[in-house]
């Protein structure tokens, strides 16, 4: 008999093993094993091209094979990842590593949300969708930030047992997925079995045209997606780099964990005072947004690690702020049957803006 707790309790169990990790902080420890800045940046390009790439096709293999075992796939992927990275001895094998951490994220995106919400609307639970998604959220907030604690901790034992910790948690993961019920709501499973070339393709054509559709009629939403994939990417590339100027600037080893950390609460509280301003209009929230972003990204270059900290707090705070936002106005704007390929489309967005300015931000982050 289907167990609606035991379902969702899976689901929550699988994200914090998913997202509890020793190598959170991998520029860090890419940086500590004496890669440049720039080729972390070109690693990251590669982390998003891929990602960019398999976007919609991975979200149709969901559809097609079911989303409980494109959850393990991407488990899979992250361990082959991890490996990868625990040989590697040049920056090719790195970005070997990172397009199959790009890849596990791919298979995991949308596909969680899916069986969530099957699973619920399974026992006329739907409205319980919107809690769901709230406590993921906060678990994937925390469990980020435990994990960049955990930097100090992973430089210690080095990169190599970090890793091999992530391969554990990872076997673990699959354990728990494989008590998952994969839920359909209203089809048969072997109709999306069969003739699984041909439903990719035609999925595929589909997504391509209806998004091409959208992009041609709500200039709006390409707006919106532009302005907030665009002060995203500039936040993630400021933490980012931040876990390898932070030491240069001199923050003791035992501390950057905590640094790290208390960046990342920017985001939780910045998702959360964005709620109690509801009648800020939109273009008053990017300003405001924008502005204390690039803030963080000037005081970067003061010298002073804890003016960076602060700067990393601030621009996470305005960067989640910003996003809670866009996300509200775009999922009303969104049509229903057209949904889940709009959501991939907000994501190309950001790839496509990561994927230029990663390696520019390495530049600019070196020799600033």
């Amino acid at each position: 008999m289907f167990n609606i707790k035991k379902q969702i309790l899976g689901l929550y169990l699988s994200a914090v093993i998913g997202n509890l990790s020793l190598t959170g902080a991998w520029v860090a420890i890419l940086a500590a094993r004496g890669y440049s800045l720039v080729e972390i940046g070109f690693a990251e390009t590669v982390f998003h091209i891929t990602s960019l790439i398999f976007e919609i096709p991975s979200g149709v293999f969901a559809d097609v094979f079911g989303r409980r075992n494109m959850l393990i796939v991407s488990t899979v992927m992250r361990m082959i990842g991890n490996i990868i990275m625990i040989f590697s001895g040049n920056i090719f094998m790195v970005c070997a590593s990172l397009a199959f951490y790009a890849l596990s994220y791919n298979f995991s995106s949308g596909s969680g949300d899916a069986l969530a919400y099957d699973s619920l609307k399974m026992v006329s639970r739907e409205a319980h969708y919107e809690k769901y998604a709230s406590n993921q959220m906060i678990i994937y907030r925390l469990c980020s930030g435990i994990s960049t604690m955990c930097a100090g901790f992973a430089l210690l034992i080095g990169y190599k047992a970090a890793y091999s910790t992530d391969i554990l948690t990872a076997i673990i993961q699959i354990g728990i997925l494989v008590s998952i019920h994969e839920i359909r709501i209203g089809s048969d499973h072997a109709d999306h079995t069969k003739d699984v070339i041909g439903s990719i393709r035609k999925e595929l054509v589909s997504c391509f045209m209806e998004s091409l559709s959208f992009l041609q009629k709500a200039k709006k939403a390409v707006l919106l997606m532009f302005c907030n994939s665009l002060v995203g990417a500039v936040d993630t590339l400021l933490l980012f780099f931040l876990q390898a100027k932070l030491p240069q600037a001199g923050m003791p080893g035992w501390a950057l964990g905590f640094a790290l950390f208390f960046m990342e609460m920017g985001g939780i509280l910045g998702a959360k005072i964005i709620l109690r301003c509801r009648k800020l209009r939109y273009r008053s929230v990017f300003a405001i947004a924008a502005l204390l972003v690039l803030a963080g990204v000037l005081v970067e270059h003061s010298g002073l690690y804890l003016v960076m900290a602060a700067g990393g707090f601030i621009a996470a705070f305005s960067d989640d702020a910003l996003q809670v936002r866009t996300n509200t106005i775009l999922q009303d704007m969104f049509p229903s049957e057209q949904r889940a390929t709009l959501i991939s489309m907000e994501s190309f967005t950001f790839s496509m803006i990561m994927i230029v300015m990663s390696p520019l931000a390495g530049i600019l982050f070196l020799h600033w």
